[in-house]
């Protein structure tokens, strides 16, 4: 019954994880094709091939060893002595010998089934170390898909000021040549022009990077993301950090390097007890008196004990070593909590501020917007200057590309609270 309620337990904490977070189809197919596209997640899937390869081994130690063996030696002097006046040897000069021998470990005391279970720790590792680089692959990928968002969305703003300049720019020439505008208007407003398509090359820049990125890490090199559409439920640290410890591949390493460590310490204390084998051998050999030369038929069987005495204190030595590099796994999976409720912490008041910033700047927005309208209306009647409108245009955009950067910002912090708590999003 316990089995039960603890599997049922498990599927409903797996469920409630995956309702927690929101997340775009492409974004997910991004993340899925870079697992099997990028090199390094086929890498360490080839250790969990090897590390199967070396559980398989290991449990063929349950056989016996068979070998076989030929011999030949000449000996001299030859070994013969008097008897009844003739000379009697006891060895042929010409020693030939040929047998297939067979040993089998009977009683083992558990060494066998505790080394299996040490490499089933290993295969475990490796297959927990692929879903670690997977969910690192994840992250990098989402840093990279929503960079692209901010810097297009950047672009279409930059764009908008430049139309803007350049209907202000039309305004100035048509009132110069009316003769109710100053050549220093245009120059001004040229030099504003320029500027501004200078940031918008190094964004356009920025951008062809992300998309280099993006192909680096799933082989695609186009995304047609255009929101901040990451989002996550939002609780306390002390949840997350419960949480994290449950799903986060992190403390599943951690905890598998205990139990690998444990493995450990379990085989050295096998180390003390004996061994009880079977071993048998048949094959011709001669020498075998009166007919010294003859080849003759031989076999064998019996057993074996082999039973540890001294080994001068390293067996003792080596489970306080083992002993040792348990505390020091558990000592790390400790840190590692602390570490991770800091920063569990760090992204929950970046969210929170983030979110407070948003709400701050949409006034800010509609504002500048406003003052941009009255200011351009103004110089179209005469009664305003080219200095108001640059100054309005500049405010707009300030306060355009301060509110994206926040929602930018809130959607990296959720992103990055997602890859603390160990939400497999994709």
């Amino acid at each position: 019954m316990k089995k039960i309620f603890i599997t049922l337990g498990s599927i409903v904490t797996v469920l409630f994880s995956q309702a927690q977070v929101t997340v775009n189809n492409e974004l997910k197919g991004l993340i899925s094709q870079s697992f099997s596209y990028f090199p390094r997640v086929k890498e360490v899937q080839n250790t969990v091939a090897t590390a199967q390869e070396k559980l398989t081994l290991t449990g063929l130690n349950k056989y016996p060893d068979v070998t076989a063996d030929a011999s030949y030696a000449y000996v001299r002097p030859k070994i013969e002595i008097p008897l009844n006046g003739n000379n009697f040897q006891f060895a042929p000069l010409h020693n030939l010998g040929g047998a297939v021998n067979a040993t089998y470990p009977l009683f083992d005391f558990g060494r066998l089934q505790a080394n299996i279970e040490r490499s089933k720790d290993d295969l475990q590792y490796a297959n927990h170390n692929v879903d670690y680089v997977k969910s690192q692959l994840a992250y990098q990928v989402a840093n990279i898909y929503y960079n692209i968002v901010y810097l297009q969305k950047t672009i279409s703003i930059q764009d908008s000021v430049l139309t803007f300049l350049s209907d202000n720019k039309r305004m100035v020439e048509s009132q110069l040549k009316n003769g109710t505008a100053l050549r220093i208007d245009l120059l001004n407003i040229l030099a504003t022009i320029d500027n501004e398509d200078n940031r918008k090359v190094d964004l356009a820049n920025s951008l062809q990077k992300q998309l280099n990125l993006l192909k680096y890490t799933t082989g695609i090199k186009l995304s047609a993301g255009k929101a901040f559409d990451f989002d996550i439920n939002l609780t306390d640290a002390n949840s997350a950090l419960a949480l994290a410890q449950e799903n986060n591949v992190d403390f599943v390493l951690a905890k598998d390097k205990i139990k690998q460590s444990e493995s450990d310490l379990a085989i050295t204390k096998i180390a003390e007890k004996p061994m009880v084998g079977l071993k048998a051998a048949a094959g011709i050999k001669n020498g075998y008196v009166p007919y010294i030369s003859d080849m003759r038929f031989n076999y064998l069987a019996g057993v074996s004990f082999t039973m540890p005495i001294y080994n001068g204190g390293k067996n003792k030595q080596q489970q306080k070593l083992q002993q040792n590099i348990i505390k020091q796994n558990q000592m790390a999976v400790e840190t590692l909590s602390s570490n991770y409720k800091k920063d569990i912490e760090q992204a929950l008041t970046d969210i929170a501020t983030n979110l407070e910033r948003i709400k701050n700047t949409r006034g800010q927005v509609d504002q500048s917007v406003a003052a941009q309208a009255l200011a351009s209306n103004r110089f179209k009647s005469g009664t305003g200057t080219n200095l108001e409108i640059t100054n309005a245009s500049t405010n707009v955009q300030r306060a355009a590309l301060t509110k994206l950067q926040y929602e930018y910002q809130l959607c990296l912090a959720k992103v990055e609270l997602a890859r603390l708590m160990g939400y497999a999003y994709w």
